[in-house]
């Protein structure tokens, strides 16, 4: 996804969109790393409990909602590096124009979903704030956060992606 464009040294710039895809993609693996680890640890600790001790009752609760957050977060990277599930098929076959025209199209609707992602999942947030997860009695706002700043995250990603699809020749 590069969208640059020469200063008049001749240096490549790029677009401050671009740069804030790029800085919270660098965020975003991080995050997703420490959550794996996260979700290893939890799980490895709950079999040894469970197996020499007692049973960790917010273990299964905390590994869920990890896993829910990792896997929209892996998302997002796979939005920003192009690694999402595409069926290119029918596209690669239609004339440039076209194929841009499509992705241009497959790009906006990708932005909208992640738009009602964002949208729904900060509605959620506030309309369940006074619930708390049943093991850790943490607030729900907590849990849901993760679909608006997500949302937010991928949607970035998408519309720095644009600029490429624009500046594409075929």
């Amino acid at each position: 996804m590069e969208q640059k464009s020469t200063d008049e040294r001749g240096e490549t710039k790029r677009s401050p969109l671009l740069r804030l895809s790029d800085s919270l993609n660098m965020v975003s693996e991080a995050v997703l790393f420490i959550m794996m680890t996260g979700m290893i640890a939890v799980t490895t600790l709950q079999v040894i409990c469970r197996v020499f001790f007692d049973a960790l009752i917010w273990s299964e609760e905390l590994t869920t909602y990890l896993l829910v957050a990792a896997s929209l977060l892996g998302a997002a990277v796979g939005f920003k590096r192009g690694a999402h599930i595409a069926v290119t098929f029918l596209a690669d076959r239609l004339p440039a124009p076209l194929r841009k025209a499509v992705a241009i199209l497959v790009q906006s609707l990708a932005v909208v979903f992640f738009a009602v992602v964002a949208f729904y999942g900060a509605e959620l947030m506030k309309s369940e704030a006074m619930q708390t997860t049943p093991a850790m009695g943490i607030s729900m706002t907590w849990v849901y956060i993760m679909y608006p700043v997500i949302g937010g995250i991928t949607l970035v990603h998408l519309l720095a992606g644009f600029g490429e699809i624009l500046g594409r020749r075929s």
